[in-house]
């Protein structure tokens, strides 16, 4: 019976203790549903705080048992090796854990403006942030595509989940189709390599090249192997994608746009976070041998993200357009980071904490926004800024803090993401890259101020005609839970550019 011997070790390693925030995210997204068939519809009010308390309980437990059994070598990989748990997986399931709650905060207050079932959101939430967790904690190609493509598939919904607004529903197409796209060339990259590591007439190949660490020593015992390179090449522009690096970020002005504001945070934060913790395993641990190849691709990249995505936000008006295309630009300063560690250890370490500054920042704009935001989620415009400050100074406040650790101003978080990237990279030599990134935030510091110049300074406009109404939004009253949150998120993002203590030496010090 030797089958069932196979089975029976493949089984032995099945420690479902190891994923148990994913089982209890997935666990409490069905109880949503569940909820919504046993409780009378006048109550249905109550599940979105489920959701939100559930998670924050999941929070709590994962940081009160963040070093586990599984961080040691010997218990690190699960799942007959589909699974590594690290200190940096348990960083990113926090991370992610974190990005939903505050997804489900802005939620909240998005769907009651709109007449949409709301139940159906915070469940795909829910299992798009744990098939992230995963994601990010893959050993295998076979588990990453398959979490990969159910984060997917949980944005092609979500994106176009205000099904009544054209925008909404074009931007949900586009990003089917180019989401197909990406699938395609990841699949078609993973599917060469596998052929060729499996071939058995070269040396190092391998019965299992699915396998992260099999497929590495086939690279080490092939470092010139053309089909390996063209494979490699295609793997990375699928995770390109995901980042929204040039040349795959054509998608993203109009997605961003169209998706509902939570949605749009959340694919500025999470999926992108997702894409470069990604990016970071493959690069640092299953690529290296072939570094001469993927340095100068990735080099390349980030100076055309960089400078593609602060130049074509100068002229944007619609705010979810500009924070969109700003964000591509900051996937370019990222990919500098993933260009110098491979020669500096620093820089994986300034990678997450730039991350963990983006989602404190980006969740902070973004939760102004859907306050902001009228019945057209889709029609934010720098005009529907004018006089915050004044209207509503906690909203203004928040705004200014946000853009401003966005656009690197010092002593907030932003800029000392961007300070150890660049240091980073001047240890490295990439000072042609160097050069480009301050370029791109000398550029960004024009649109960044500009938002906030509509928001603190009264900008002329026509008087209005007799009979005329003024067309601005009225802003949503900003809520305790809201309120909590946005503050907490801003006070963050000051204190962690001021004093980065502890904190800051854990996350530099973070290893895979």
């Amino acid at each position: 019976m030797p089958h069932l011997d196979i089975l029976k070790a493949a089984a032995s390693s099945n420690q479902w203790m190891a994923i148990y925030p994913e089982l209890l995210l997935g666990s409490l997204a069905l109880v949503l549903l569940a909820l919504e068939i046993i409780l009378p519809k006048k109550q249905h009010a109550v599940i979105p705080s489920v959701a939100i308390i559930g998670q924050i309980g999941v929070l709590i437990w994962l940081a009160f048992n963040f070093h586990t059994v599984f961080l040691k070598p010997e218990h690190a990989y699960t799942f007959s090796g589909l699974l590594h748990h690290s200190e940096v997986g348990q960083f990113m399931r926090v991370f992610f854990l974190l990005a939903s709650i505050l997804v489900c905060v802005l939620g909240t207050i998005a769907l009651a403006k709109q007449k949409m079932p709301r139940i159906e959101f915070f469940h795909i939430v829910l299992v798009v942030s744990a098939a992230m967790m995963l994601l990010a904690q893959s050993n295998n190609f076979i588990l990453l595509f398959v979490a990969l493509e159910t984060v997917t598939v949980g944005f092609y919904i979500l994106v176009s989940y205000f099904r009544t607004n054209p925008l909404s529903l074009e931007a949900g197409l586009k990003y089917l189709i180019m989401g197909a796209l990406s699938s395609g060339l990841l699949l078609f990259g993973i599917v060469l390599l596998y052929g060729v590591a499996g071939n058995p007439t070269l040396p190092g190949s391998s019965a299992n090249p699915m396998d992260f660490t099999a497929l590495h020593t086939f690279l080490l015992a092939n470092p010139n192997n053309f089909l390996a390179s063209i494979g490699i090449v295609l793997v990375l522009s699928g995770v390109a994608f995901k980042i929204g690096a040039v040349p795959f970020q054509i998608w993203i002005p109009d997605v961003y746009q169209g998706a509902p504001t939570p949605v749009t945070a959340f694919l500025a934060v999470a999926s992108k976070a997702a894409g470069f913790s990604l990016l970071l395993i493959l690069t640092q641990n299953v690529f290296t041998p072939y570094e001469k190849l993927t340095t100068p691709v990735l080099a390349i990249m980030a100076a055309a993200t960089i400078l593609f995505g602060n130049l074509a936000a100068l002229t944007q008006h619609n705010v979810k357009r500009l924070i969109g295309l700003s964000g591509v630009s900051h996937a370019g300063y990222l990919l500098i980071g993933v260009v110098a560690a491979g020669s500096q250890p620093l820089a994986i370490g300034a990678i997450y904490f730039y991350l963990f500054a983006y989602l404190l920042a980006s969740f902070a704009v973004f939760g102004v926004m859907t306050h902001v935001a009228g019945g057209d989620d889709a029609d934010q415009d720098l005009a529907h800024y004018s006089d915050l400050a004044k209207t509503h100074p906690f909203l203004g406040a928040v705004l200014a803090i946000g853009l401003g650790s966005l656009a690197g101003i010092p002593p907030l978080a932003g800029f000392m993401g961007k300070l150890l990237i660049f240091v980073a990279a001047f240890k490295a030599g990439l000072h042609v890259l160097l050069v480009v990134a301050i370029v791109g935030v000398v550029i960004s510091i024009y649109y960044y101020f500009g938002w906030i110049k509509a928001a603190f300074f009264e900008t002329w406009r026509a008087p209005l005609l007799e009979g005329e109404t003024d067309l601005r939004p009225m802003c949503t009253p900003v809520g305790i839970m809201a309120g909590v949150a946005l503050a907490m998120l801003a006070l963050a993002t000051v204190v962690l550019g001021c004093y980065q203590g502890a904190f800051g030496d854990w996350l530099l010090a973070l290893k895979f």
